[in-house]
């Protein structure tokens, strides 16, 4: 059974960190930077304001509009646009985590007081956390700082050799 469970868990694990890796290294610094720089403070305090189920309906709002962008990129990939199919994945996606990050890092305290999410987001990060503390996570994670680290260096001796071209 461990010898199935084994590449089973490395797997999750490289599907996870690559999703989490890719879409939330984009989406949180571009949450973060519209809420540093678009304020919004009438729909923030609007936001803030509602109880706590109007404020998961909300929350649930991006999800259940943005959701079938994955369908539908998967269609356009199928019929030869891969191109369109991969632009609509990636900004659907990107736009999806946006709002739901933003919402959520405003509705938080109030969902948490609806039993449902509490309990479902306490086992998401129980799950989580299982997942980052197994030696696939480990050597997943490893892996892929070695490659950005590779690739920081690589950029780097580009842009001295275009400066030192000047």
């Amino acid at each position: 059974m461990k010898r199935i469970l084994k590449p089973v868990t490395y797997v999750l694990a490289v599907i996870y960190f690559l999703v989490d890796a890719v879409f939330m290294a984009v989406a949180r610094p571009i949450a973060l930077w519209l809420g540093r720089h678009f304020q919004f403070e009438r729909l923030r305090a609007w936001i803030r304001s509602l109880p706590p189920y109007p404020s998961l309906a909300l929350f649930s709002v991006p999800v259940i509009i943005l959701e079938p962008i994955k369908p539908l990129a998967a269609y356009l990939a199928a019929t030869g646009q891969v191109l369109s199919g991969a632009a609509t994945f990636i900004v659907g996606e990107l736009l999806k985590l946006v709002l739901v990050e933003r919402l959520f890092h405003l509705t938080r305290d109030k969902l948490m007081r609806i039993p449902a999410f509490a309990w479902t987001y306490g086992k998401f990060t129980e799950v989580k956390a299982w997942l980052q503390a197994t030696e696939a996570w480990r050597a997943i994670r490893a892996l892929s700082f070695a490659a950005r680290d590779s690739v920081a260096k690589l950029v780097g001796s580009f842009s001295k050799l275009a400066t030192s071209r000047d």
